[in-house]
């Protein structure tokens, strides 16, 4: 283990954002760990030789009598040198490279494209027919035209039917038209406008592939 300049600062943040939360350091743990660190690699030293009595005096935690009278040898390790908390940042660092459902484009793939009409499990958002692979399409719930995105928020899986006849229509237009048509009741018009509140406020989220596959164990 070769000795190298140290960032103090660095080394604090890691120790108090991650190796104090990773291992559940209690705060007797935290004193003493930070009391050895401060005395050995902040100083150069990758061993440390020290005596109970003074650990227990520098980190104010006990008056703990001395047993040996030759002390005690240490390696300290840094937080990023030790294998739990550096396993726990890689996996860290992987999750923040998946893709963000927030910021995908859901018409760019072919996967994503499924993740939206796997999400509607298998029938028009708008009028609640069942669909088949055949006669279903996405729809941009708010036109492109309009300033619509290709966002989750703003695709639906749709037939082919109501794409055709939405066109540039708002949503909620297109749903009463539905109802005054007899394609929807009363209370499936309802279940659509709160489906319509719930998708403008994220909370029909698909799952991107990568997801899909974690839940399948694939």
């Amino acid at each position: 283990m070769k000795n190298k300049k140290i960032n103090a600062v660095r080394v604090w943040k890691q120790m108090e954002d991650l190796v104090v939360p990773r291992l559940h350091l209690s705060v007797f743990d935290r004193a003493v760990y930070s009391h050895l660190l401060r005395h050995s690699r902040l100083e150069g030293r990758l061993q440390l030789r020290f005596s109970i009595l003074w650990l227990a005096r520098g980190a104010r935690v006990s008056g703990w009598a001395e047993r040996s009278r030759a002390g005690h040898v240490v390696k300290v390790r840094l937080p990023e040198e030790i294998r739990s908390v550096r396993a726990g940042k890689i996996a860290a660092c992987a999750a923040k490279r998946l893709p963000s459902v927030d910021n995908s484009d859901f018409l760019e793939t072919r996967a994503l494209r499924q993740a939206i009409h796997a999400r509607e499990g298998g029938v028009c958002f708008y009028c609640l027919r069942r669909l088949t692979p055949m006669v279903r399409c996405l729809d941009h719930v708010v036109p492109r035209v309009r300033g619509g995105r290709n966002g989750y928020r703003n695709l639906v899986s749709s037939c082919a039917e109501c794409n055709s006849q939405k066109r540039e229509r708002r949503a909620e237009d297109f749903l009463r038209w539905l109802c005054r048509e007899g394609r929807l009741s009363a209370g499936e018009l309802s279940g659509r406008f709160q489906a319509l509140a719930r998708l403008a406020a994220g909370k029909l989220r698909p799952l991107l592939p990568s997801q899909r596959d974690r839940r399948t164990g694939r």
